[in-house]
């Protein structure tokens, strides 16, 4: 479990962070061999749900960065990204932030790399209100244990990390999750 909840964490991030997204052949069902054009792709791991839901993921993945602007629209602009943990290395947690043109909600992604469930993570946010969980990688149907925050957390006004607002969240073990802000005070 733990080499899959990994490869779909790295994923998380890897379609988070700034810059262009690639896979190789296979690598969107997790296939191990590296592909051969001789034996083709190995189509039957489909029916092993490790696979399926690394495959799902990607899907997801790929629709949540078309529908969520500010996951690509700055890719190449410093303003579209920013810190929120870097230094964490006692809890092995990477956040930031991803924003988008004027009017496209910021993404908050947060990731545990470690197999240890972290309950009541503080983060610091740049907006109070209703920040929805838009991807969680520990997800049932991605084959991980459905530990998250039920559909999105809250944010208060209150200094945390230099930034305005702050939060508790859920983190599940090796584990990324991806926050939208919907508004609201």
């Amino acid at each position: 479990w733990q080499q899959f909840a990994t490869l779909r964490a790295y994923y998380a991030v890897m379609w988070a962070q700034p810059g262009k997204k690639l896979l190789f052949m296979g690598q969107e069902f997790a296939q191990g061999p590296e592909w051969d054009f001789a034996t083709g792709l190995e189509w039957p791991l489909l029916d092993t749900g490790w696979h399926r839901g690394t495959q799902a993921l990607v899907r997801d993945c790929n629709r949540a960065y078309r529908a969520h602007p500010a996951l690509h629209q700055r890719d190449c602009s410093a303003d579209g990204f920013r810190w929120i943990a870097v230094d964490d290395a006692a809890s092995s947690v990477f956040a930031w932030l991803r924003f988008g043109d004027d009017g496209a909600p910021p993404v908050a992604v947060i990731a545990n790399f470690t197999p240890v469930p972290r309950e009541g993570y503080r983060i610091g946010l740049p907006a109070p209100g209703r920040w929805r969980e838009i991807l969680n990688t520990d997800a049932e149907i991605y084959g991980g244990s459905g530990r998250g925050n039920a559909g999105g957390i809250d944010a208060n006004a209150g200094d945390w990390a230099g930034f305005p607002c702050t939060a508790t969240i859920s983190l599940p073990p090796l584990g990324t999750l991806w926050l939208v802000h919907e508004g609201g005070a």
